[in-house]
C-alpha cells in the first residue's frame, strides 16, 4: 500500500470525529450556548470545588449539600460560602473552555480532565488531562491559552 493512502482514512477520521464530536462541544465559552465536559451525573469538574481552587489554592471536592445548576450542569462547592461566591459570579470562577484539557483545545480536541491537574493564570482557571499535560502545558502555558482562545472563539454560537 502507497504511503499516501493510509493519510486519507486517518484524516478522514480526524475530520469527522471532529465534526461530530469536537465541533459541538467547542460551542461557546461563557454564558448560553455552552458544552461542559461533565461526568455521567452531570457534575462539573467530576465534582470538584472550582472557587476553591482560588480560595484554598488546592484542588478541593465539593459535596452536594452545596450545590448550584449552571448551564445544564450541577456544580458542587466545599462550602456555604465558596457556593455563594460562584453564584455572584459564574464566569469568573468557572474553568476555562467548558472545563476541557486546555492543552487539548489549544489542538483542537475535547479531552476530559483531572481536577487535579490545574493552574490558573491571571486570574483564570485552567484544567488539564492530568499532570503530565498539565506540566507540558506550562511550558509554553501563553501560547497554549492563545491558541486554545482562538478555537474556543472560533466555535462560539453567536448570542
Amino acid at each position: 500500500m502507497a504511503p499516501n493512502t493510509l493519510r486519507i482514512p486517518c484524516i478522514s477520521a480526524f475530520i469527522v470525529t471532529f465534526l461530530v464530536f469536537v465541533g459541538p462541544v467547542l460551542a461557546g465559552h461563557g454564558g448560553e450556548g455552552v458544552t461542559l465536559d461533565t461526568d455521567e451525573n452531570g457534575l462539573a469538574i467530576r465534582g470538584y470545588d472550582s472557587v476553591a481552587y482560588f480560595t484554598e489554592g488546592k484542588a478541593t471536592r465539593g459535596i452536594d449539600e452545596h450545590q448550584y445548576t449552571w448551564l445544564d450542569a450541577t456544580w458542587y462547592f466545599s462550602s456555604a460560602r465558596n457556593r455563594a461566591l460562584f453564584v455572584a459570579n459564574p464566569e469568573k470562577y468557572a474553568p476555562q473552555y467548558g472545563a476541557f484539557c486546555a492543552l487539548g483545545v489549544s489542538v483542537h480536541q475535547a479531552v476530559s480532565v483531572d481536577p487535579e491537574a490545574w493552574t490558573i493564570v491571571n486570574g483564570k482557571l485552567y484544567l488539564n488531562y492530568n499532570l503530565e499535560y498539565r506540566d507540558k502545558w506550562q511550558q509554553n502555558k501563553l501560547q497554549n491559552i492563545a491558541k486554545a482562545d482562538a478555537v474556543w472563539s472560533e466555535h462560539k454560537i453567536p448570542e
